[in-house]
């Protein structure tokens, strides 16, 4: 169980408020038609969910990563909980409800693109004092906040809040996309959307660069400190108020996309946490992200540390 700092030392731990979910992913050559069934060639059944993803690649980046989140009082909770637990992520602040834990089913093709239905379940029973109960515990000791829309809008909205007023670093990955009150973005320091989301969030149709610094500005002109656009294999492009940066992503062979937004995400949000400079973290999440691509699966996706410093470095 990670300890937090002294006193004296600087906060570097990563608070992830957030779903949990046990993902059920099947694989096959091909997605099937509408009513049609194909056969598939593999299964897995895996801890899942955006903001348990998310914790794993904090804690597997070597930040000090705390969850906050429900799971359900059916078999799948220990799954989840364990998936946690081994990742190092504390758990203190994962509360078990009843019935049952939330789920993910998962489709991927030969290709590695995906399509997924989640199911919140359990993640519908966040509640503001179980927020307020990771703030109390938690807030000076975390530099970082990372928040997802897999839970109720309202407990999102009210993490981003809370952590807003205590200073720390709020990185927002508007996923699934929806429709967002704009009182929150100045409350926003980085928003994470990949190039759909972006083009449902404000409108912008994403297909290029240039499309996504349009859609870059449209967060920064709400009050967004900076819009950060992933386009998979086409990089990524920061947008802040005075400047554009480009990022070129790392050609790697793609065989499951599924969770390499969540591995950017809390690489992004640990490397942050442990005093990176925003490019800095962001190359690190990058290739994060380009390994969580080559593998299989959810949160069994999410690369160590050691595997992406040499990634980086070659």
């Amino acid at each position: 169980m990670s300890q937090p700092p002294s006193p004296t030392s600087a906060p570097t731990g990563v608070l992830i408020v957030g779903s949990i979910t046990v993902d059920v992913t099947t694989f096959s050559s091909r997605l099937p038609a509408r009513g049609e069934t194909v056969l598939g060639n593999d299964f897995t059944l895996v801890l899942g969910g955006k903001g348990a993803n998310q914790a794993v690649a904090a804690g597997l980046a070597g930040g000090s990563a705390h969850m906050v989140g429900c799971v359900g009082s059916d078999v799948f909770a220990d799954l989840a909980v364990g998936g946690l637990r081994d990742a190092g992520v504390n758990i203190d602040n994962v509360r078990t409800v009843s019935g049952p834990t939330g789920v993910a089913h998962i489709r991927v093709d030969d290709s590695g693109e995906n399509d997924i239905v989640m199911v919140p379940l359990a993640n519908s029973s966040l509640c503001e004092e179980q927020v307020d109960a990771a703030f109390s515990a938690l807030g000076s000791s975390c530099r970082v906040l990372l928040t997802q829309l897999e839970i109720p809008w309202a407990l999102t909205q009210y993490s981003i809040r809370k952590a807003h007023d205590a200073g720390l670093t709020v990185i927002l990955d508007p996923a699934p996309a929806a429709t967002l009150d704009e009182a929150i973005w100045p409350l926003v320091d980085i928003v994470t959307p990949n190039e759909t989301e972006a083009s449902i969030l404000t409108g912008i149709a994403v297909t290029d660069e240039a499309s996504a610094i349009d859609a870059g500005r449209w967060f920064t002109a709400r009050g967004a400190k900076s819009a950060l656009i992933t386009m998979a294999a086409a990089g990524a492009v920061l947008v802040t108020a005075d400047r554009v940066e480009r990022f070129i992503s790392i050609p790697v062979d793609a065989v499951d996309t599924t969770a390499a937004g969540d591995a950017f995400a809390g690489y992004l949000g640990a490397s942050l946490a442990g005093g990176l400079d925003l490019h800095d973290a962001i190359a690190r999440a990058m290739g994060a992200g380009a390994l969580t691509v080559t593998r299989r699966g959810a949160s069994p996706s999410l690369p160590h540390r050691d595997d992406v410093d040499a990634l980086l470095t070659r």
